[in-house]
């Protein structure tokens, strides 16, 4: 599928255009759910205008998932700067968070997803509609053009 993701606002957050359409398995949780179940019985060259509140999307913020923590516990030579992503370690694993401010010796990072609680608005055309393969199911997702490149 070819895709445009904008927000409430109407600003664009992601698009396909000028890339490999998107592939994606109907049904095994490859795609946020409330998109997945819009496309659910569409067929080639289908146009959807989808909808997506946040409890089908990305969830709701979090305050929980925003944390100060101290500057010298990062490592590495790039510089800390509002904006970036970082990987750090939380009790379930490693995670990305953003960072959302410095002050001082002061970092606060977000853990909630980027497009956490924003309701999103999709445009998307359906280019191609094929079974699955036995190995694409066994390994969860879509192999070659648009999907996984093993």
């Amino acid at each position: 599928m070819h895709y445009t993701l904008k927000s409430n606002q109407g600003d664009l957050l992601d698009s396909s255009e000028g890339k490999t359409p998107l592939a994606y398995i109907q049904g095994g949780g490859n795609i946020i759910p409330g998109l997945e179940k819009q496309l659910e019985g569409k067929k080639v060259g289908d146009k959807v205008s989808a909808v997506v509140e946040p409890a089908e999307g990305y969830g709701e913020r979090h305050d929980g998932l925003v944390h100060v923590v101290s500057k010298n516990g990062f490592q590495g030579e790039e510089e800390l700067v509002e904006g970036m992503q970082v990987q750090v370690e939380t009790n379930n694993g490693v995670s990305i968070a953003q960072v959302t401010k410095i002050q001082g010796e002061d970092v606060t990072l977000d853990l909630n997803h980027p497009l956490a609680g924003m309701t999103l608005h999709f445009d998307v055309e359906i280019t191609a509609v094929r079974e699955a393969t036995k190995d694409e199911l066994e390994h969860g997702h879509v192999h070659g053009p648009g999907g996984h490149q093993h």
